[in-house]
């Protein structure tokens, strides 16, 4: 074999020089031998005798031979180190200029030569579309789209190959075939074509590529995408294809006008389908496709369109099956309800509905199951979905009284960020305009020490903002005595003084009106912290910086006059020469402001 390919090799470069056709011929299927024997040996000494660079010459002939020439170009590129030698030889502006003829068989080799040679090549790709190549491709298949013939099926195979290996992890060629209107025509070959598994293969990787692109989305939604990935979906048996849509579906559902067109074509109950066939296996690719389905199912709930369709004013069949997901034995299912839930819980409507249900004891009973050892990722699942049920007012007390600030108080021992912060915020939520329960939590020693803690937490900024939050909101919606005594002796005063001065307005807020609480109730005791912290400088700073917000300066004086009764507070107050700054703000803008810089000049003249 080796002798006969060194000959052929040998003749070829003779009878290219004296354009004999006939010895051509019969030398290319010399060469497509040795390269069908072995593809990588026979490619070696291609590129060895330097037979590459007659390539060009030999594809400009456009005779008998020129579809064998593109053959052993295509076979020629399948090996790695043979792309960028064949770009080097000029192949490119020769095979893209084939394109343009007629005949199919050329075409079909010329598509597969320049598909192999873009394959993982940057080289290739870009003398691809340097010479235009992909948009003749791209007419071609939009001309073709219609036609039934099965060797017009397998060249629309290879052309979609071809623009998926040009493109495949380049963003800005991706780009470009979506501005030449490649989506519209793919999705009309996988309506036309869904008989043909090749085919309907490639679509589905293009379509996989080119959905990772943000500016994809608004074609693949003024197509009927959504329907026949449903309707290709119902069809599928094998694991593997299911798989195949499924890395199609999870980009595209991203978007929310694609997924209120998926779950009107029907892809829930394809899903939830899915799900029951799954959900009792052990298997691999069972636990694979039902994590798949269930996370895919969470997903469309993130459309509001979407998921009020399915909610269906808490009647719908799809709401209540993804409920029953709560009380089952497995997490992923467990995981996926709780997040269901959570979705289902963005509005007022929805969550007043779903407590009025009895919602909220599946996910109580759910959450007593993973205290111990518990799987975190369902633990947070469960508080986000409580945290989100709790924001309507009429909500709040319902869902004290059923004892959910007992169960969430149970994982105050976690170590988890992501837990710890859905925790603090359910617990901040549930308290909101509720006195007993904000009462009874800022008496609780442990649960205000854990939150001193965590107000130390720079690591976690999430937890520290949130653990801070909590703390204000105890002392704000309380107004107790006990509750303020409970903080000043866990040591919360100095980080709620160091709250004042962050960077959010409502957390600066939050701060002095708990603060200025702390003042009017037990000045006494949290004198030595107020001092230790520096308070009265950092009034200093919030009165004097012009960017500080109205409420913010408004709320500051409160605080001044209410620090007024304590001698070391009072004189510091006196050194940093308040009466100045305060007498400034008299001709503020903010009517509240002026008035109260009035009321603060004037029990600061009293008392000097």
């Amino acid at each position: 074999m080796a002798d006969n390919l060194s000959e052929a090799l040998k003749t070829l470069k003779l009878s290219t020089a004296d354009n004999a056709s006939d010895s051509v011929e019969g030398c290319l299927d010399c060469l497509l031998k040795a390269l069908a024997h072995n593809n990588i040996k026979a490619s070696g000494k291609i590129q060895e005798m330097g037979v590459l660079p007659m390539m060009p010459s030999l594809l400009s002939a456009q005779n008998s031979c020129t579809a064998k020439v593109a053959n052993v170009i295509a076979e020629v590129a399948k090996n790695e180190f043979m792309r960028s030698p064949c770009v080097e030889a000029g192949l490119i502006p020769p095979l893209v200029h084939l394109l343009n003829c007629k005949e199919q068989e050329i075409l079909l080799q010329t598509g597969r030569a320049l598909g192999n040679i873009c394959y993982d090549s940057h080289e290739g790709r870009s003398a691809v579309d340097a010479a235009g190549g992909a948009l003749i491709v791209a007419e071609h298949i939009k001309a073709l789209a219609e036609s039934t013939d099965p060797n017009t099926g397998k060249l629309l195979t290879v052309f979609c190959g071809m623009l998926m290996n040009y493109s495949n992890d380049n963003d800005s060629l991706q780009a470009q075939l979506i501005s030449m209107g490649v989506i519209p025509i793919l999705v009309k070959l996988l309506g036309v074509h869904n008989q043909n598994t090749a085919l309907t293969e490639m679509c589905l990787i293009a379509f996989g590529n080119l959905a990772e692109l943000e500016s994809s989305k608004e074609q693949f939604a003024s197509t009927n995408i959504a329907v026949e990935l449903v309707r290709l979906f119902r069809k599928q048996v094998e694991h593997e294809k299911k798989e195949m849509i499924f890395e199609v579906l999870a980009p595209l559902a991203e978007n929310d006008v694609i997924k209120l067109q998926l779950v009107e074509a029907g892809l829930v109950e394809c899903l939830l389908e899915v799900v029951a066939q799954t959900v009792d296996s052990d298997r691999e690719e069972d636990v694979a496709q039902l994590k798949t389905a269930s996370d895919l199912m969470v997903l469309l709930l993130l459309g509001d369109e979407s998921m009020q369709k399915l909610f269906e004013g808490g009647k719908g069949s799809v709401f209540q099956r993804v409920l029953s997901w709560v009380p089952s034995n497995n997490h992923q299912l467990q995981l996926a309800g709780a997040l269901a839930i959570a979705n289902f819980a963005r509005n007022d409507g929805n969550c007043i509905h779903m407590v009025d249900t009895g919602i909220v004891q599946k996910l109580l009973e759910l959450l007593d199951r993973h205290v111990e050892e518990g799987n975190v990722t369902v633990q947070h699942a469960a508080l986000s979905a409580l945290r989100n049920l709790a924001i309507p007012v009429v909500n709040k007390s319902k869902m004290l009284l059923a004892g959910v600030s007992d169960v969430v108080l149970k994982f105050l021992k976690s170590e988890m960020p992501p837990v710890q912060f859905k925790l603090l915020g359910t617990l901040r939520m549930l308290i909101d305009t509720q006195a007993d329960a904000a009462e009874q939590l800022g008496t609780n020693t442990k649960l205000v020490e854990r939150l001193v803690e965590w107000c130390e937490a720079k690591d976690h900024a999430g937890v520290m903002g949130e653990s801070n939050r909590l703390l204000s909101a105890l002392i704000r919606h309380s107004k107790s005595k006990d509750v303020v005594r409970t903080v000043i002796q866990g040591g919360g005063v100095k980080h709620l003084v160091t709250m004042a001065t962050s960077e959010h307005m409502i957390m600066q807020n939050e701060a002095l009106v708990a603060l200025g609480l702390i003042a009017a109730l037990n000045l006494d005791c949290a004198e030595t912290d107020f001092v230790g912290s520096s308070l009265v400088q950092v009034l200093h700073k919030l009165l004097t910086d012009e960017r500080s917000a109205p409420e913010i300066k408004y709320n500051s004086m409160i605080l001044i006059c209410s620090i007024m009764g304590s001698e070391p507070l009072h004189k510091e107050v006196q050194s940093l020469a308040f009466i100045d700054v305060v007498s400034n703000l008299r001709s503020h803008e903010n009517k509240t402001v002026s008035h109260q810089a009035s009321l603060t000049e004037q029990r600061l003249t009293a008392q000097s």
